[in-house]
């Protein structure tokens, strides 16, 4: 049977199956390249993705070694956490995702991963496991639970860590001293063996409703709303505006307009290079007027 959508119901696929949808649906993640010690005083670095902060304070942050699917068994990284409760957690940056990803080879127990994918060691200051030089930023933490989600092949085992000590590389940072997006240049983990770099054309900001509510999609005319011509992310900006204009201020910017558009389609195809361009405004008082002072 055709349908808009492929349904999946977890337990009736296999686990395989399951883990990529979940992973290509899920993403881009963040990587933890997490560097951890064992009793022994042996080093390990191993990637996950299954990663993110979830707290400022306390400054948490956490990360999931899942059981292999393939035998069920755990990976080095968890047995040396339940021996030595520290890590160290660095990010990926596209200048060193190729030896990450060789880090990321299922080396024999003992092997050190620093060596084999040529990453430089650094002492931390407050814990056991080494940092990654190359790493623009390097996260020093302390373990204070770890949580297994089942006896499972492909089962999580959630590391809850707390940050304990940042060191952020200068060469990262913008001039307040804030973390530029386009200097530290990170990779994201997406499905299979696809990743994504989060810098360049890449990445992009949207505005935040902090300061006020936006007025909504649902008080713009439907001319606007179910316009051919203006997508998803058009309304979304639109609605975004802490208020919409007075007709008298619509009427004075379609006055003022050297150029004034034929028709309802092309003032929303006006709108759109307006909202490119970042003047959400006028491109708000265009699409308005279209109503006000165009004949259908």
């Amino acid at each position: 049977m055709n349908s808009e959508y492929l349904t999946v119901i977890p337990g009736t696929i296999p686990t395989r199956n399951l883990h990529g949808y979940l992973l290509g649906a899920t993403s881009p993640r963040p990587i933890a390249f997490a560097s951890t010690i064992s009793a022994d005083g042996t080093p390990n670095l191993a990637p996950f993705s299954f990663f993110n902060v979830f707290s400022s304070k306390p400054p948490v942050l956490i990360f999931s070694p899942a059981r292999r699917v393939r035998n069920n068994t755990t990976k080095h990284t968890l047995q040396n956490i339940i021996e030595v409760p520290e890590v160290v957690v660095n990010v990926v940056s596209y200048g060193m995702v190729q030896q990450m990803n060789l880090a990321s080879s299922d080396y024999a127990e003992g092997v050190d991963e620093f060596i084999k994918a040529g990453f430089s060691a650094l002492p931390s200051d407050l814990v056991r496991p080494l940092r990654v030089a190359e790493a623009p930023v390097q996260m020093e933490c302390k373990v204070f639970e770890i949580k297994p989600l089942s006896a499972h092949g492909g089962a999580g085992n959630l590391i809850f860590c707390r940050v304990e000590k940042l060191h952020l590389h200068r060469e990262i940072l913008d001039e307040n001293d804030r973390i530029d997006p386009h200097k530290i240049d990170l990779v994201g983990r997406m499905g299979g063996a696809w990743y994504c770099r989060t810098s360049g054309e890449a990445a992009f900001e949207v505005e935040k409703p902090l300061a006020s509510p936006g007025v909504g999609v649902d008080v713009l005319p439907a001319s606007v709303r179910l316009s051919p011509v203006l997508t998803g992310n058009d309304l979304g900006q639109l609605g975004n505006s802490p208020e919409l204009p007075s007709e008298a201020a619509v009427r004075a910017h379609w006055e003022a307009l050297a150029d004034v558009p034929a028709d309802r389609a092309a003032a929303h195809a006006a709108a759109r290079r307006l909202l490119a361009g970042g003047d959400k405004a006028a491109a708000l008082k265009l699409v308005l007027g279209a109503d006000q002072m165009l004949e259908q």
